[in-house]
């Protein structure tokens, strides 16, 4: 049974798609009509200036230029909704909105860890100068079941840089995703001993939804646009289905919702009318 993280996420590729469809059917319909008007006009025939038809032939030609200009603008469009849905069917990296996040990223910090620590023996033993290649390549070999003879043959051979083994560079760029990967189980830890929560301030209602990971700040009236900005700036998004502005939820995204609402509006006796948030 899909999880409802998969599910969402099935919905809004299957949307994406149909929006792709919509807008490449409407783009060739659009072409097809600039054509078609074009067509009425003889080929290489230009504007009689000063003619009773000048200004109707111009307004014609004008609206042929319209309707072209809009089959690429929802061409363009078509393009965009195939892009995103291609980057969701290549993109696997874990969300945070899966709901086996925590445990997923354990067992790909475990798959850093020992690729760490398999780079850093293999180094150990290639650049171990008492040994001769052969002998480097059986214990690389017997370091490692996965390494295979051809493999180890690879680590023996220098790269353009007269680098061995793996070079320093995968080993750092290996050492500092793990280190990202542990901060994120950090906070998702942090987050699971959170609980669905509501605050008021200032007629401005916050809620942490932990239902839908989401943290959701539903406004009075629509906020100004300052407001607006500053949302936004901060990771907020408008949801239309919702009616709220909302984020993931973190400890630090709650932390800058009752941030913004109360930097924004003051406190309810400083500012009982705020204009900010449309109370």
């Amino acid at each position: 049974m899909k999880s409802d993280y998969e599910e969402r996420k099935a919905r809004i590729m299957e949307r994406l798609a149909e929006r792709a469809e919509k807008s490449k059917r409407e783009a060739e319909r659009l072409f097809e009509h600039s054509r078609k008007m074009a067509s009425v006009i003889p080929f290489g025939q230009p504007i009689l200036v000063g003619h009773h038809s000048e200004k109707s032939d111009r307004n014609y030609r004008k609206k042929i230029h319209a309707t072209m200009d809009k089959a690429v603008e929802t061409k363009q469009k078509a393009d965009y909704y195939e892009s995103r849905l291609e980057s969701m069917e290549a993109n696997h990296s874990i969300s945070s909105d899966d709901p086996q996040a925590l445990e997923r990223l354990k067992e790909k910090l475990e798959g850093l860890q020992e690729l760490q620590e398999l780079m850093k023996g293999c180094n150990k033993i290639v650049k171990n100068k008492k040994l001769t290649d052969n002998q480097k390549v059986e214990k690389l070999i017997a370091y490692n079941d996965k390494i295979t003879d051809a493999y180890a043959w690879k680590l023996l051979t220098p790269d353009y840089c007269g680098r061995i083994g793996f070079a320093s560079y995968r080993l750092t760029n290996n050492n500092a995703n793990m280190t990202r990967i542990k901060e994120r189980i950090t906070e998702l830890e942090k987050k699971e001993s959170m609980k669905t929560s509501e605050v008021t301030i200032n007629n401005v209602r916050i809620l942490t939804n932990m239902e839908d990971n989401r943290v959701q700040i539903f406004f009075p009236d629509k906020p100004s646009e300052k407001v607006r900005h500053e949302l936004k700036s901060n990771g907020f998004h408008w949801s239309p289905q919702v009616g709220a502005w909302q984020r993931q939820v973190t400890p630090y995204a709650v932390h800058r919702a009752k941030q913004i609402v109360t930097n924004l509006c003051g406190t309810a006796d400083e500012n009982p009318n705020c204009e900010n948030c449309g109370s």
